[in-house]
């Protein structure tokens, strides 16, 4: 690095010698045939006008060159750098690109495994529906059968009553029309036989 800043310091003085003889030269000529030789107050000028530009190319040679040629230098490092990441993220890039282009291809089978789930799982709601209408739809029958069956139970029993109520209203009719006086004592005496016999 420090040849290399070396270097350029010689090429910045073989330009800025080069630029000074080429200004004398053509200021000595002067401005076509006739010019006139130069005079002392001329070659006083070309000397300050040689020595200012020689000072400022010195000084911006001593002073400027490594702040010039360190931020360059860093100006550098820093395109290499950037240039580093970018190779980097562009690699990065490439893989998660690689990635979202594989799940583009899949995205067509995760639907349709979707589907066939969402598919599958409203088959089971339905069937899971329809064995528990049947089992609400047992359940009903049964009920309505057994209040049938007590309803029906209820309405035999209750004729049944009704049926000897009746009986015993008739019999009761019967024997009073043809019970007698002489009927009802032999009962009675037999009745008491039966109780007296015990």
């Amino acid at each position: 690095m420090n040849w290399q800043v070396k270097k350029g310091k010689l090429a910045l003085f073989a330009a800025a010698g080069m630029v000074l003889l080429g200004a004398a030269l053509a200021y000595a000529e002067g401005h076509g045939e006739a010019a006139e030789p130069l005079s002392h107050a001329k070659l006083m000028d070309l000397l300050w006008r040689t020595t200012n530009f020689v000072a400022l190319v010195i000084i911006l040679v001593k002073f400027g060159s490594k702040p010039i040629a360190s931020a360059l230098e860093g100006r550098r490092l820093g395109i290499v750098q950037r240039f580093d990441d970018l190779t980097a993220r562009r690699g990065e890039v490439e893989q998660s690109y690689k990635k979202y282009e594989e799940k583009l291809g899949r995205i067509d089978q995760e639907v349709q495994a979707i589907l066939e789930t969402a598919r599958a799982q409203a088959e089971l709601e339905k069937q899971k529906i329809i064995d528990e209408a049947n089992r609400a739809a047992a359940d009903i029958k049964r009920k309505a059968e057994l209040s049938v069956q007590f309803e029906l139970s209820q309405a035999k029993k209750t004729l049944r009553d009704e049926v000897a109520e009746q009986a015993a209203q008739m019999a009761e009719a019967l024997i009073r029309k043809n019970l007698t006086d002489a009927d009802q004592a032999k009962l009675v005496s037999e009745y008491l036989d039966k109780v007296g016999a015990r």
